[in-house]
């Protein structure tokens, strides 16, 4: 029965890969909707904080005319859109729009005494286009909190009485100055209003806001705080529902700011109910702003190309010169980095970009990708049985029968789930199957001999084969995960650190105790082995290099400046940037270690850390966020300058082995 069951193991292997080619051939139109939608989204939005230019124009000698002239240089630079916050009666009255008494302000005004038990906020409009376009406002804003608000003027100009403490009153946040919003669109800007969560959930407010957006062309709103609008009061109001319907209503989408500490709460809930109208903001703080031209371009221009960032949002912050004995912002910083000499602007548009409102991907989905992705997740579990059959064979086909079970209850309770589980299992699968029949085709021609030439040519195959069956994972991984909340980061690829880990760890298992040998008879000589300093040293060694390797992974991963200006170097040389660790290390050492251990048993342990580099190219279509085409290219160009540092590895040991054999008798005379 044992003998029986083994047999029907290893033949399965045989359908096994007849799955995942079908798997991989159903992959393709998935793979070529989701370019499709890539590429459906070119204009990018460069927006401006409305509120921390007039904070840097406060600090010069004649603020409406430095604010100006900075705004027509911004718009003559790129910028296109200002962003402007919820305003408040303190924002008024810095604005100069109305001028704010206290109830003891009054009476001393009006020679008389201060009523005993009054706390109020007296406003008189400056002029009478402010009064007409504010006065409503605030009216409106207060009067939906409770708050009473009466007619009241002083010295001939007309005021409001807000019967509330000034302290209170320059709390509550109103919409956007609609004042500077006009002087704004006159200039040309675009206006993207940041709203909060602050006050209860007001429908008939909300509605008028959003009436007042779409009349000044508004086409996306970003939210300020922890939370979006009708978050905090969804339970009771399902705000949430009758926000989306208004964002719908009125044909405005939202904004999702890039690498937040923590997602806006109901951010996912509102995108999901406007059926995704969203697009990618990539935020500059007021402290990066002072960065150099150049770093600040690059930023630009690789966020619109290598994240699908479609809004950039600049900051500014006036600071102190003890130095220079003067005030400075960077506004001037940020126009080089755009223009001249930095040139961002002019790079996004060679890269196929233009300048404009930023517009949602249009979403490519095929009425025939459901089924084709059942396909799919076949292959993907047969992808992972046939890794399972190479390190316990008697497991494989109970593999893939839990792989299906699994997989069927995981889609009842969370298809997302189901989703990200078969994905990863696949992106292990593929560089792990890969360096196990790399390390087994080694071990066989090595029996056999071979010249340096022919040693060339079997590590070249080798390398091509290795990489396409690593890179067979990738359809997979794409297919599964192509839904328009993992591009946008709504959704988040999970267990990625175990990508990163899991195929170098199974290819070491596979070289050190898969020997043709009984893998009890291994692990026993394994334990039999003393413990000498030297093996501290070197487990210490691969500890700390291990730890090193994961804190370079992902998005925490930091970089030192020379680095980034290697990075740079590659980019502008190549137009795409390999990853350093594929074409720098992991790839050349493929080279030179499968060319040396075709010859030197134990050359064979190099494959272990070349395993990074398979893991490596898909992990870097993990990144649902980068375009795949992009993805593809980083890869290959990869692959091929670490062909080139591989084969000037082998020239140089060659070189190096021949002189040894020339001299290494003389030096033992």
């Amino acid at each position: 029965m044992y003998q029986k069951w083994q047999y029907w193991n290893t033949v399965s292997r045989k359908w096994l890969w007849a799955l995942v080619a079908l798997g991989l051939l159903a992959s393709i139109p998935v793979i070529a909707d989701r370019v499709k939608t890539e590429s459906s989204s070119k204009k990018v939005e460069i927006v401006f904080d409305y509120r921390d230019l007039t904070e840097a124009a406060s600090y010069q000698a004649h603020p409406q005319d430095y604010l100006n002239e900075q705004l027509d240089r911004l718009k003559q630079a790129g910028v296109n859109s200002m962003a402007m916050y919820e305003s408040t009666l303190d924002d008024f009255r810095k604005a100069g729009r109305v001028v704010t008494y206290t109830t003891q302000n009054v009476a001393d005004m009006e020679k008389r005494l201060s009523p005993a038990n009054e706390n109020f906020t007296y406003v008189v409009f400056s002029n009478k286009e402010n009064a007409e376009a504010l006065k409503p406002l605030i009216e409106r804003t207060f009067t939906s909190l409770g708050i009473n608000v009466k007619p009241w003027s002083y010295q001939g100009q007309e005021g409001v009485v807000v019967e509330t403490s000034p302290e209170d009153a320059y709390l509550k946040p109103m919409q956007p100055d609609p004042i500077a919003m006009k002087q704004l669109r006159s200039k040309g800007f675009f206006i993207v209003p940041r709203m909060s969560d602050s006050l209860p959930y007001n429908e008939e407010l909300t509605e008028e806001m959003l009436a007042s957006f779409q009349q000044n062309g508004v086409k996306r709103i970003l939210f300020e705080g922890d939370s979006v609008k009708g978050f905090t009061d969804n339970e009771k109001k399902h705000s949430l529902a009758e926000f989306a319907k208004l964002l719908n209503k009125y044909d405005i989408g939202l904004a999702a700011i890039e690498n937040l500490k923590k997602p806006q709460a109901g951010f996912n809930r509102l995108a999901y109910d406007i059926h995704y109208n969203v697009v990618r903001l990539y935020s500059l703080s007021d402290k990066d702003s002072t960065l150099d031209v150049e770093t600040l371009a690059d930023r630009f221009a690789l966020a619109t190309k290598d994240r699908n960032i479609r809004m950039l949002y600049l900051n500014t912050a006036p600071t102190r010169s003890v130095a220079e004995a003067k005030v400075k912002d960077s506004v001037d910083n940020l126009i080089h980095s755009l223009g001249e000499p930095g040139n961002a602007v002019q790079r996004m548009e060679k890269k196929g970009f233009e300048l404009g409102q930023a517009e949602p991907f249009q979403v490519v989905d095929s009425s025939i990708q459901r089924y084709l992705k059942m396909v799919v997740v076949l292959g993907a579990l047969a992808f992972f049985s046939i890794m399972v059959s190479y390190f316990v064979p008697a497991l494989t086909l109970l593999a893939f029968a839990l792989g299906l079970v699994g997989s069927a209850g995981l889609y009842v309770l969370n298809s997302s789930l189901m989703e990200q589980g078969l994905a990863l299992l696949a992106a292990i699968s593929g560089p792990t199957v890969a360096m196990v029949i790399a390390v087994r085709t080694i071990r066989i021609k090595r029996e056999q001999e071979l010249s340096p030439g022919q040693r060339l040519v079997q590590t070249l195959i080798l390398y091509v084969q290795t990489a396409i069956l690593s890179l067979a994972a990738v359809p997979f991984v794409i297919a599964l995960l192509n839904s328009i909340a993992y591009s946008l980061v709504l959704n988040q690829f999970r267990g990625v650190s175990l990508l990163h880990i899991l195929p170098i760890f199974l290819a070491a298992v596979y070289i050190f105790f898969y020997r043709g040998v009984s893998i009890r008879e291994e692990i026993s000589k394994l334990l039999r082995t003393p413990i000498t300093v030297l093996w501290v040293v070197v487990l210490a060694v691969v500890g700390v290099a291990g730890m090193y390797y994961l804190s370079r992974t992902g998005n925490a991963g930091t970089v030192s400046n020379t680095e980034l200006v290697f990075r740079n170097f590659l980019e502008n040389a190549f137009g795409v940037r390999p990853r350093n660790k594929e074409f720098l290390m992991a790839h050349p050492l493929f080279i030179a270690g499968a060319f040396l251990a075709l010859k030197y048993r134990k050359a064979i342990y190099v494959l272990i850390i070349a395993a990074i580099g398979q893991a490596s190219m898909v992990d870097t279509f993990a990144h649902i966020h980068s375009p795949a085409a992009l993805s593809l290219s980083r890869g290959l160009l990869g692959l091929g300058l670490g062909l080139v540092l591989g084969i000037i590895a082998i020239v140089a040991w060659q070189v190096l082995e021949g002189c040894w054999k020339k001299w290494s008798p003389q030096l033992k005379r």
